[in-house]
């Protein structure tokens, strides 16, 4: 087949942390290339240039991936994202590698029986991670104040926890 098809391309992207996988298929289903490539907007780049004009892209929403869907939708793909309980069904398969999901991706989009999750946009996700980030502050808070409880509950705490004591109440009036 044709590395340089000149109709319609779905690819698929099985996104990992330092490396990914893609598989370009025509929309008929033939296999065009599968490459695996280092995270980076070039190497993405320097494939999805043979890709066409306006490709069909699908990548599973994994851990990091609001960067290749920036970076795609930057190269004019049509960026879509697979909801992971959608997916799910990869996991049951007897052959299971990153050639086979990414494969399975880019044909279920060529089908129409993506199960999309919702691209948010980059505002949006910068205050999704700003939320996030408090949240855990105040676990850990929370973890330091039961933490500092336990060990003024305890029988043999003395006179020379006396000093925990006032800041601790110092600590918890403050926050």
């Amino acid at each position: 087949m044709n590395e340089f098809y000149e109709g319609q391309q779905f690819v698929g992207m099985d996104l990992h942390r330092r490396r990914s996988v893609l598989v370009r298929m025509t929309e008929t289903g033939e296999h065009l290339e599968t490459v695996r490539i280092v995270n980076t907007r070039d190497r993405l780049a320097d494939v999805m240039s043979r890709a066409g004009e306006s490709p069909e892209v699908v990548l599973e929403a994994t851990y990091g991936w609001y960067w290749a869907v920036d970076a795609l939708a930057e190269l004019g793909a049509s960026v879509h994202l697979a909801h992971p309980l959608g997916v799910k069904a990869f996991s049951y398969r007897r052959v299971k590698n990153d050639q086979r999901d990414a494969a399975d991706l880019a044909d279920l989009l060529r089908m129409g029986r993506l199960p999309h999750a919702w691209i948010a946009p980059p505002e949006t996700r910068e205050l999704r991670e700003l939320v996030r980030h408090r949240a855990k502050l105040v676990a850990m808070r929370s973890r330091c104040k039961a933490e500092v409880h336990a060990v003024l509950a305890k029988p043999e705490s003395t006179d020379r926890l006396l000093v925990w004591v006032v800041s601790f109440v110092v600590w918890q009036q403050q926050g």
